[in-house]
Order: C-alpha cells, then sequence, then structure tokens
C-alpha cells in the first residue's frame, strides 16, 4: 500500500507555516501506529551529492520529548533546523543542537559539520556538541577547528559577548555495539555496506518507538537483522529504472554502494517496518511517484517518500 510522496499533507499546527517547507505526517503516523508518537522524526535533508534546491544535505533529527537527536550532517544543517523551529518544531532551536550520530565519511553527509559547530555557539548554545562517528572523525574535527580558529579567537577576545563552551566537540569514534544511551533513547550502531568507507546505520531505542536510519548502503544483511519488525525504517534508495540510463561506469558504482528500489523491497518485505520512508532519493530523470511504484510493486507495506522537513 501506497500512502504517497509526502507533497501535500495535513497543515502543521505552529505559530509561523509555509505549506512549500513543512509538511507534518503525523496524522499518519496516527493511523499507522495507532496513537501519538511521543518521539518525532524531521528530515532535516534528504539530498544527495546532487545540488537539488528542494533538498538539503542529508541530514536528520530523532526527537523524544524536547531533545533532538541529529544524524549526519549534509550542507543547511542549521538552517533547515531554524527553518523547523520557526514552524513550531522547538526542540530544532539551533542552540540546542548539542548530539549528533555520523553514518561515515562522504562530504555530502559531512559538509556542514562545520556549521554544526560554530553556528549554534555563535546562537547561544553553551554545552560543547557530542558527535559520534566512525573512524576519521576526530581527525575531521581536529583540522576544522584548525581552519577556524582565528573566528574562534575574534569571537571569545573580542567584544562579541559570547560563551567560551559550545564551540567545543567531543568527540567519539565507534565500533558497532550500543554506543550511547541516556534516560529517553539509547542508539546502536551496526555496519553498513558502503565502498571502502567504515560505516554505520543507527537503531534508535525510544519509549515508544524503534526508529532505525540505514545511512548510505548496499544491501546489508546487518541492517536486515537490526531493523526487523521495528517501527519505522529510514531507508536510501535510487530508481532501479533511471539506473539503467546513466553511464555504464555510474551503473557499476551505484549499484555496489547503494541500494536500488527493487532490493529495497526484498529488504522490506524481510523486515516489515511499521513504516518505510524513502531517503537519499536518487530518482535522476524518476519521479517520486515513480520511485514509489517500483517499491510497491513487490511491497505491500506502508511506503512514504521522506522530503526536507518532513514530520513522522
Amino acid at each position: 500500500m501506497r500512502l504517497g510522496s509526502g507533497r501535500i499533507a495535513p497543515q502543521l499546527d505552529s505559530p509561523i507555516r509555509d505549506d512549500n517547507l513543512s509538511f507534518d505526517h503525523s496524522d499518519e503516523t496516527v493511523r499507522i501506529m495507532g496513537t501519538k508518537p511521543k518521539s518525532r522524526i524531521v528530515l532535516l535533508g534528504t539530498g544527495t551529492p546532487n545540488a537539488d534546491p528542494e533538498r538539503s544535505g542529508p541530514a536528520l533529527a530523532i526527537i523524544v520529548e524536547d531533545t533532538p537527536y541529529l544524524v549526519d550532517f549534509g550542507p543547511g544543517i542549521v538552517r533547515r533546523s531554524a527553518a523547523a523551529f520557526q514552524l513550531g518544531v522547538e526542540a530544532l532551536e539551533p542552540k540546542r543542537l548539542a548530539r549528533a550520530f555520523l553514518t561515515h565519511m562522504h562530504s555530502d553527509h559531512t559538509s556542514g559539520y562545520a556549521d554544526l559547530i560554530l553556528s549554534p555557539w555563535v546562537l547561544e548554545r553553551t554545552q560543547p556538541l557530542t558527535v559520534f562517528g566512525p573512524r576519521g572523525l576526530k581527525a575531521m574535527t581536529e583540522h576544522i577547528l584548525e581552519a577556524y580558529k582565528m573566528d574562534i579567537r575574534e569571537r571569545l577576545e573580542g567584544l562579541e559577548p559570547i560563551n567560551s563552551t559550545g564551540w567545543q566537540v567531543k568527540v567519539h569514534e565507534i565500533e558497532a555495539g550500543i554506543i550511547y544511551e541516556d534516560e529517553k533513547v539509547r542508539v546502536e550502531a551496526f555496519p553498513v555496506v558502503h565502498g571502502s568507507w567504515q560505516a554505520f546505520g543507527y537503531k534508535f531505542n525510544t519509549p515508544d518507538r524503534e526508529i532505525v536510519v540505514s545511512g548510505d548502503t548496499a544491501p546489508a544483511e546487518s541492517l536486515v537483522a537490526a531493523a526487523r519488525n521495528c517501527d519505522v525504517l529510514i531507508h536510501e534508495v535510487y530508481s532501479t529504472k533511471a539506473l539503467g540510463k546513466r553511464p555504464v561506469d555510474w551503473q557499476k558504482y551505484h549499484s555496489h554502494v547503494h541500494t536500488s528500489s527493487e532490493q529495497l523491497t526484498e529488504i522490506a518485505r524481510r523486515v516489515r517496518p511499521g513504516l518505510l520512508i524513502l531517503y537519499h532519493q536518487l530518482m535522476w530523470d524518476a519521479s517520486e511517484e515513480d520511485l514509489l511504484a517500483e517499491i510497491s510493486q513487490g511491497y505491500d507495506g506502508k511506503v512514504l517518500s521522506g522530503i526536507d522537513l518532513g514530520i513522522y
């Protein structure tokens, strides 16, 4: 059963609203899950390396009560968070962005990192940013702070009234397993298959939902095991039909490091999530409707094609 692309959705109950920016699917979630969830998913960016102006770089937030937990930090992450805050998602006020989980080191997933470190600090974040991710994250963090040391020094030593802690970063390079837990969420990292990268997907256990994020990956048995019978599976995908029109070398690349709509259909049949959300959609000349049709040909569960600022 196909619920639709998400381009038309209930109005967001908030003091500021722009139908071109935000789509609240919470009514769909109630219909699927039976009750209004305590946890929310906000897709901050559903893009790919392709420069689609309607899709910011890969990033999403899982919000439990008033606490946001970010996955990836593609370009535009802070401004997309600010847009969600203006539309009534108070947990995504930029100064509250303090925890993030990185799936892998590709530039489209990390080029918003400097923004995430510095902009919320300028906007009054006082606690250090805490990040979890694969090997290489510490080195990237050190290089970013080195690159911006003059900016940091000027803000700290000049006339700007700013705190001395919000620019700092606590980095945790991880391996598979339980990597984070507090009173609201438990986060498990599991390995996925994405070229030669050390790459992870994440499973978030909240008080009311089990939410699994694939990250960029080819089909992986580790994901099937982690996601089986989860409430929500957020999975990357490319159009099987549209890939066939791409140059042969790109066909080889995408077919080895990403998941086709045909492959995702099989994964979804095995996992049986309560809701499947497509993201990081590589569609090329296909439409969202085409992509959803490819999925629905072999899968009868609930499916949505994610969009920037979609709320689930």
